[in-house]
């Protein structure tokens, strides 16, 4: 069924989470298991707050992700969405994920909602550097302001930029497909919603249950999405 759609298909957008990183081998934020947030107190470590008051473990915890992520590569996904769109199947990418893996593979028409761990950038005069300054532990610009990941923290909003145009694809498109999301983190789960709204056939891939698989056209669970993305052989 979704092999057709594809192919009939106009517009396809495709949007990502976790559960498209976590095949690469990246730790999720939320599972109730091994997530991140387990571990350490959003409020505490990931905000606007602790860049201002609690520096030192603010680096701290975001070298340890710039490292985490520069330990793993694109998976299969990756490179076969990066294929379709090539071959015209995929128009856009609007992803929740911060590790760049879908421009490494090749795809060129990603919206990053959350920002990007690729990049680095000074606090005080918007200077941007690779990511690479946190694995040589250089934390401030040349102007001496502290460096900080290109990620939205906590307490900051979207980016407009890609907001818009995330919002822009959702409504052109005929075909939405949801990769790896539980669609619980708002405003980005409100993509799908927008482009059912419009008339687009929704399918939803991810490992449990989502708040939306009743708006669903088709749900796909308990198989890995390079799986999935495979058995398409477009």
């Amino acid at each position: 069924m979704l092999k057709k759609w594809l192919q009939n298909s106009n517009y396809t957008v495709v949007f990502t989470g976790a559960g498209m990183s976590t095949e690469s081998g990246l730790p999720d934020f939320r599972s109730s298991n091994q997530g991140l947030w387990n571990k350490k107190d959003p409020s505490k470590i990931a905000s606007t707050d602790a860049l201002n008051n609690n520096v030192n473990d603010f680096i701290s915890f975001y070298r340890e992700r710039v490292l985490g992520v520069k330990e793993y590569s694109p998976h299969k996904g990756h490179y076969i969405l990066a294929d379709l769109e090539k071959q015209g199947y995929v128009k856009s990418i609007i992803t929740q994920n911060v590790d760049g893996f879908h421009q490494q593979a090749g795809s060129k028409n990603v919206a990053e909602l959350h920002g990007t761990l690729q990049t680095v950038h000074c606090q005080s005069c918007g200077e941007v550097y690779s990511s690479q300054e946190y694995v040589d532990k250089e934390y401030y610009c040349t102007c001496g302001g502290i460096l900080r990941p290109s990620i939205i923290l906590f307490g900051e909003t979207l980016p407009q930029d890609a907001f818009q145009f995330a919002l822009e694809e959702s409504r052109k498109s005929d075909l939405f497909i949801v990769l790896g999301s539980s669609l619980s983190v708002t405003p980005a789960n409100q993509f799908p919603l927008i482009a059912k709204e419009m008339g687009a056939k929704l399918v939803i891939i991810n490992r449990e249950k989502t708040p939306f698989d009743y708006y669903a056209d088709q749900v796909i669970r308990d198989q890995a999405i390079g799986k999935v993305l495979a058995g398409l052989d477009m």
